[in-house]
């Protein structure tokens, strides 16, 4: 089942879904077969391969090794056109609506172009917004602008709203990678108040309690990143 058409179930139906992201330049590749047995034990429902900053090629040789390993889903999150392959399954073609640089609003999608027109690959329109998670992420250094901050609940609703008009499919919300929190709660709920398609969350979460809260706030589908690269076991107890 093609990636949109699964995550539009889910939240048709309340089903809650788990997505792990791997960073093509964090990865251990002669450790890659144990990786994805951690995966699937988790029973996440996404492999999601990208991040900020990747050696050219390294996204590529990523998914070849993944789809050899695994029958999970490969799902694009690049941070620029050259983490674009045909080997995965679905690209999230994103624009960064949070930030005011015109290139990753829309000038990295016009460059894609070129290698998206010959390539059989689900692409999903994306609104991309950054929220402030305590600390300068990569996103916020890659792309030259700054995170909605979390205390201005009605401009990231906003900025949601007008993505949904602007005909993105999906919603994703970004605290940003190593972020020191989560999106809160509040916000995830409003925004899941106010649109119809569905939600992604990711950034800051380490812990089953804050995995289990951005399910009940509305979050249909949950990235975990850097959590999963600390402790890829188990997200963290929230017992002191």
């Amino acid at each position: 089942m093609a990636f949109l058409k699964r995550i539009k179930r889910a939240k048709n139906t309340g089903q809650k879904l788990l997505a792990i992201l791997l960073d093509p330049d964090k990865v251990q590749l002669n450790n890659l077969k144990v990786t994805v047995l951690k995966i699937e034990n988790l029973k996440a429902n996404f492999i999601f391969v990208g991040g900020s900053f990747v050696k050219n090629g390294a996204t590529e040789i990523l998914v070849d090794r993944l789809k050899q390993l695994t029958q999970i889903k490969i799902i694009l999150f690049p941070g620029d056109v050259s983490q674009i392959t045909n080997r995965a399954d679905t690209l999230l073609f994103m624009s960064l609506l949070s930030g005011l640089n015109p290139e990753y609003l829309v000038t990295q999608q016009i460059k894609s172009v070129a290698k998206l027109k010959d390539m059989d690959l689900e692409v999903v329109p994306t609104a991309y917004i950054l929220v402030d998670g305590g600390t300068v992420s990569s996103v916020q250094n890659q792309s030259k602008t700054k995170p909605l901050l979390q205390n201005d609940t009605q401009k990231i609703v906003d900025t949601a709203i007008a993505g949904t008009l602007m005909g993105k499919q999906l919603i994703y919300l970004e605290a940003g990678s190593g972020a020191k929190y989560p999106v809160k709660a509040k916000i995830i709920n409003k925004v899941a108040q106010n649109v119809r398609i569905p939600l992604i969350v990711g950034g800051g979460i380490r812990t089953q309690k804050q995995l289990d809260l951005a399910y009940a706030s509305g979050a249909d589908l949950v990235v975990i990143g850097t959590a999963f690269e600390e402790n890829n076991l188990l997200l963290k107890s929230d017992k002191k």
